[in-house]
C-alpha cells in the first residue's frame, strides 16, 4: 500500500481525487477530533479516552487518525482487537500505548514486548508465557487484566477464582499491571440496569484487589460509547470511545442530545451507463425488479465486492443530484441500479453519493444499517480496500490511502 502525505502535493491530491472516478470515501479528520473533543466534555476532568481504533479505525482509517489524535493531550492511547493492527500503527510512527483488547497469541509476545504493546490478560499460560518472554527481551510486559461482569466473552470472573488469577499475576515480576478492564454488555439500552450490576461487580472486584491483595492498579476503565454518553458514574480513570469516534451512535436507545457527534465518512461514486427500459423488461440477477413503465435506470460500479450491502437490493438508495434514487434489483459484486425517473437530467459521469449529503437530503450509516438488516458498526466496518480513503482536514485533502497503488 502507497501513502502519499502533505508535503507541498496538494496538486497531487487533487489529481489523486478526481482520478477516483469508480468509489472513494472522504473521512472528515476535522469531524473525528470534534467528537473527541465534545466527548472529553462530558467525563471527568482526569478522566482520559482511549481511542478504539480497531478493524482499522472502523474502516476509517486507523494510522491517520491515530496520528492526528496524538496531539490531544486527554488521549491515553489507542486500543486495537489483534497484535497486527498494533503493530501497523507502531510502524507508522504511533507513540501512545497501544492495548490489545482480546486475545494475543504466544508467537508475538517478545515483538510486543519490544514495541510496549499491552495485551490483556486472563489466562495463566498467556501470563506465564509472557513472563518467559519478557526476561529473553529484558523488558517488563504491561499488561491489563480483562474482568467479564457480564458480556460472557473472555475475562476473568471476579470472584475468588478471579483473585486468584490475579495473585498468580502478582507472583511474576516480569508483568507489570498497568490496567484492569470490563466490558458492558447492555449499555447502548435505555435501561440501565445490567450495566449498572455490572460497574458495582467490578467496582467490588477492584476493592478486594486492593483491600485482600495489596494492588493498586492505575488505569481503570470500563466505559464504552454508550456509557461515555449516558453513565458518567462509570467515567474512572479512563474510558473507551469507539464508534463515537467517528460520528456514529451506538444505538438509537441513547440519547443523541448530550454529546454532539458529527459522522466523518461520505462514500461516492459516479454514474457509468444511462438507459431507458420498458415494461416488462427486468434489471439484475433473478429478475427481482421488472417494469411496470418506461423506466430511467443508471448503473453504479460499486457492489458488495467493495462491502456495499446485497441486502440492500430492492431497499436502498443513493442521492444523485440532490435526490434520492431507489436501488433496482439486486445489488451484484461489482454494480448495482438505480431509478433516476424521477431525476431530470441525469447524465453518465455524474456524482453520486452512497453515503453523506447532497444538497438536503442525507443517507446515514444507520438508515443503511437499518436497511439492510445490520447495524452502522457493520456498514462502515465491512468497507474493502477496493475503496481509497481520501482525508480532509482544515478543508483540504491531507492524505490519501489507495490500497490497489502497488497490487
Amino acid at each position: 500500500m502507497k501513502i502519499r502525505k502533505r508535503e507541498n502535493m496538494t496538486r497531487e491530491l487533487q489529481e489523486k481525487l478526481e482520478s477516483y472516478q469508480r468509489v472513494w470515501a472522504e473521512v472528515d479528520l476535522d469531524a473525528i477530533w470534534e467528537n473527541m473533543v465534545h466527548m472529553k466534555e462530558n467525563i471527568a476532568e482526569n478522566t482520559k479516552i482511549l481511542a478504539v481504533i480497531k478493524t482499522d479505525g472502523y474502516g476509517h482509517g486507523g494510522v491517520p487518525i491515530a496520528k492526528m489524535l496524538e496531539q490531544l493531550d486527554f488521549m491515553f492511547g489507542y486500543a486495537a482487537a489483534t497484535y497486527e493492527e498494533a503493530h501497523v500503527l507502531r510502524e507508522e510512527g504511533v507513540k501512545k500505548p497501544i492495548l490489545i483488547l482480546g486475545y494475543t497469541f504466544p508467537y508475538c509476545y517478545e515483538e510486543l514486548i519490544r514495541e510496549e504493546i499491552r495485551p490483556a490478560v486472563y489466562r495463566r499460560d498467556t501470563v506465564e508465557e509472557l513472563a518467559t518472554a519478557a526476561s529473553k527481551v529484558g523488558k517488563k510486559a504491561k499488561v491489563h487484566i480483562k474482568v467479564d461482569t457480564g458480556m460472557g466473552r473472555i475475562g476473568i470472573t471476579p470472584d475468588e477464582e478471579g483473585l486468584e488469577f490475579v495473585r498468580f499475576l502478582m507472583e511474576h515480576p516480569e508483568l507489570e499491571v498497568e490496567g484492569i478492564f470490563t466490558h458492558f454488555a447492555k449499555s447502548d439500552e435505555t435501561d440501565k440496569t445490567s450495566a449498572n450490576h455490572q460497574l458495582e461487580l467490578f467496582q467490588d472486584f477492584i476493592k478486594k484487589i486492593q483491600t485482600e491483595l495489596g494492588l493498586t492498579i492505575p488505569v481503570k476503565h470500563c466505559s464504552n460509547s454508550a456509557a461515555i454518553l449516558e453513565m458518567p458514574q462509570a467515567n474512572m480513570d479512563m474510558v473507551r470511545a469507539g464508534i463515537t469516534t467517528y460520528g456514529l451512535y451506538p444505538s438509537e436507545e441513547v440519547s443523541k442530545d448530550i454529546v454532539p457527534l458529527r459522522a466523518a465518512m461520505s462514500l461516492y461514486s459516479h454514474i457509468v451507463y444511462c438507459k431507458t427500459i420498458h415494461a416488462g423488461q427486468s434489471v439484475s440477477y433473478g429478475g427481482l425488479f421488472t417494469a411496470q413503465k418506461d423506466t430511467r435506470v443508471a448503473t453504479i460500479p460499486v457492489g458488495y465486492g467493495d462491502g456495499y450491502p446485497r441486502s440492500l437490493s430492492g431497499k436502498g438508495y443513493v442521492l444523485i443530484r440532490g435526490k434520492k434514487a431507489p436501488i433496482l434489483g439486486r445489488v451484484c459484486m461489482d454494480q448495482f441500479m438505480v431509478d433516476i425517473s424521477e431525476i431530470p437530467g441525469v447524465m453518465e459521469g455524474d456524482k453520486v453519493t452512497l453515503l453523506g449529503v447532497d444538497g438536503t437530503e442525507r443517507i446515514t450509516a444507520e438508515e443503511l444499517g437499518e436497511l439492510s438488516g445490520r447495524f452502522n458498526y457493520e456498514f462502515v466496518c465491512d468497507l474493502g480496500k477496493r475503496i481509497p480513503r481520501v482525508y480532509r482536514q482544515h478543508g483540504e485533502i491531507t492524505e490519501v490511502r489507495d490500497y490497489f497503488e502497488n497490487f
